[in-house]
């Protein structure tokens, strides 16, 4: 059984907004919540339908199983009543639901990947074709991920402050 007590975690849950992390924020909770996701899946055995290898790739996914982990972290704290994890037992059905329901949306498979359709509004451009692109490793395409996104808030950051009058904090 994989534990997933062991957390790196020194304060206590909280939300957490993806929109708003720092890049060192981010990688603490991309490690947490891939951990707690393998968990999940292991634990519950839930098929590629409910909780896909590539889930990281899908923003509604990571949002949705975010919410959940949280959820999960607070029904099972020592100092919570002893009712809660049966409520988070409930509202995990009701997830699941959600989850298969955004699997089937997104496109996402066990071997393959490609980025969720878009509709497009009156006005604007039509969206790229779309193509499945097989992934044979998820681990290395998770870290690859995982490194671009930190980059990415990195960058947003520098650009930020290169606007602002060249002003750099002093931890940057």
């Amino acid at each position: 059984m994989e534990d997933v007590d062991g957390s790196s975690r020194s304060e206590p849950p909280r939300p957490v907004n993806w929109n708003l992390l720092t890049a060192e924020e981010a990688e603490v909770e991309w490690v947490e919540l891939n951990r707690w996701v393998n968990w999940l899946r292991r634990t519950y055995g839930l098929p590629a339908s409910v909780v896909p290898p590539f889930w990281h790739r899908h923003p509604e996914l990571v949002w949705e199983l975010s919410a959940l982990h949280l959820h999960w972290l607070c029904a099972y704290d020592p100092e919570q009543h002893g009712s809660a994890p049966l409520g988070w037992q409930h509202d995990f059905a009701s997830a699941r639901e959600r989850l298969h329901e955004w699997v089937s949306t997104c496109g996402t498979r066990l071997d393959r990947d490609r980025p969720t359709r878009q509709t497009s509004w009156p006005g604007e451009p039509p969206p790229d074709v779309i193509e499945d692109m097989v992934i044979p490793d998820r681990d290395e395409d998770f870290v690859m991920f995982v490194l671009g996104d930190l980059e990415r808030r990195r960058e947003a950051v520098r650009l930020f402050y290169s606007n602002v009058g060249g002003g750099r904090p002093s931890s940057f």
